[in-house]
């Protein structure tokens, strides 16, 4: 597995990571500590360190960060962890007042997340939604304090514009804190439109960017089909309207394309992902231990030139 540091810090993570919202969903292989334990343990022997989460993940809130930190039991140094807070908690965290960006609610979300993991520090601490009643600047200030604290070592944003990723950074240059090392957003071969400015504004700013629904939703793992309903039991059963709408002429295309490599379709929307600056590590989330596994080994294909060029004639770029 290669190692990346993420953006321009010292945070070094596996350029497949695993996305941790399934530890606990219901109906998966998963939803058990036992799963759970199977995942991660799979996970960490096929080289992934970089483990993503979020105080809301799981069912109830929460959930997936305290199985994350039973499965890591025993591995802590082992692991990445990034976690996330600033969604609605519904009162897990304690009350918020609505105002999930302040210096208040920070410092008690960190400590909630820290019991659930059963972990003394958050290798990179993620505000996960704006909180447009707080300025950005008191949540990059009770980052800085929790860095200095020795509560977690980086921190990072999700789902910011370009525009706002600069203004952070300017920020915290501005008022002497720490900037954001990273930028967790949606990107993939089929939504391509962090290219306008998220990732301008990350290599502008040295943030490494973690692109999550690489596999836009499942359409990306080559098991759904036009005018074929899915398995029962699969993640698209029942979205109709999803798999109604969905770019079907590209994703044929993208399927002939990976057929004619002999490799899965996964691996090439994986493998693109981690050909484009300034990704860091591509979130690729699993219910199972083979499951994890071939996401990691998709980090083996390595796209020539001509094979981005195709791509980017399949899917042109800053195209939904």
């Amino acid at each position: 597995m290669e190692l990346r540091h993420l953006g321009e810090s010292g945070l070094v993570v596996s350029v497949v990571g695993l996305g941790c919202n399934n530890l606990g969903r219901p109906g998966t292989a998963a939803e058990s500590l036992a799963g759970s334990r199977a995942l991660i343990g799979a996970a960490i022997d096929a080289g992934i360190n970089l483990f993503d989460v979020a105080d809301v993940y799981g069912a109830p809130r929460g959930r997936s960060e305290e199985l994350l930190g039973q499965a890591l039991s025993g591995r802590r140094d082992h692991a990445v962890i990034a976690t996330k807070f600033g969604v609605d908690m519904q009162g897990a965290n304690g009350p918020d007042f609505g105002a999930r960006g302040s210096r208040r609610y920070v410092k008690r979300a960190v400590e909630a997340s820290l019991r659930r993991l059963g972990t003394d520090w958050i290798d990179l601490y993620q505000l996960h939604r704006t909180d447009p009643d707080t300025p950005i600047e008191e949540t990059l200030g009770a980052l800085d304090d929790l860095v200095r604290e020795g509560l977690i070592r980086y921190g990072g944003v999700c789902n910011l514009a370009g525009w706002q990723i600069a203004d952070a950074v300017w920020l915290s240059r501005t008022r002497h804190v720490l900037a954001p090392i990273a930028a967790e957003n949606h990107y993939s071969l089929l939504e391509r439109e962090a290219e306008r400015d998220v990732i301008p504004a990350c290599e502008r700013f040295g943030l490494g960017l973690l692109p999550y629904f690489p596999l836009a939703n499942g359409l990306l793992t080559g098991k759904y089909h036009r005018d074929t309903e899915p398995p029962a039991n699969a993640r698209l059963a029942g979205r109709t309207r999803l798999l109604a709408d969905a770019p079907w002429d590209r994703i044929e295309k993208l399927r002939a394309f990976a057929d004619e490599r002999g490799v899965p379709m996964a691996t090439v929307a994986i493998g693109w992902l981690a050909a484009q600056r300034p990704v860091g590590s591509v979130i690729a989330g699993a219910t199972t231990p083979e499951q994890a596994t071939a996401n990691a080994g998709a980090a083996q294909w390595h796209p020539t030139p001509d094979d981005l060029r195709l791509l980017d004639e399949i899917c042109p770029p800053g195209r939904r």
